[in-house]
């Protein structure tokens, strides 16, 4: 699987965005599918996964009820929807497909080029 993202870009705080990470080769039949950030200077997270099912979406608690997630398995697109943004969430985005645990971080190993989100207060 190959993962392309778009939708990066500077916004400001209190502002949203929207996330896309299509499969260019493949599809996500059967993948779990996460999205990591990496801010700067800071190691890589996982903030929000979602399995192949849609159901129990794992959130991190830093962005809890502001970002989203979802899959559309017949268009091997997910989407990551960011509400309300603040300066902490800069960061680069990186979506990424498993087809292990979707809330484990080390079970991830195709991945997106990465999009950054930059965010002015």
């Amino acid at each position: 699987v190959q993962l392309v993202e778009s939708g990066g870009g500077l916004v400001q705080a209190g502002g949203s965005l929207r996330l896309s990470c299509a499969a260019s080769e493949g599809t996500f039949v059967g993948y779990g599918l996460g999205w990591f950030r990496q801010p700067p200077g800071k190691e890589r997270e996982l903030v929000v996964s979602i399995p192949w099912t849609g159901h129990n979406i794992y959130y991190a608690d830093s962005v809890k009820g502001r970002f989203t997630t979802s899959r559309d398995n017949a268009k091997s697109t997910v989407y990551l929807q960011i509400n309300n943004l603040k300066p902490e969430d800069t960061a680069v985005y990186y979506c990424a497909a498993t087809g292990g645990d979707f809330r484990a971080e080390s079970a991830y190993n195709y991945w997106g080029q990465g999009s950054q989100v930059t965010v002015s207060s």
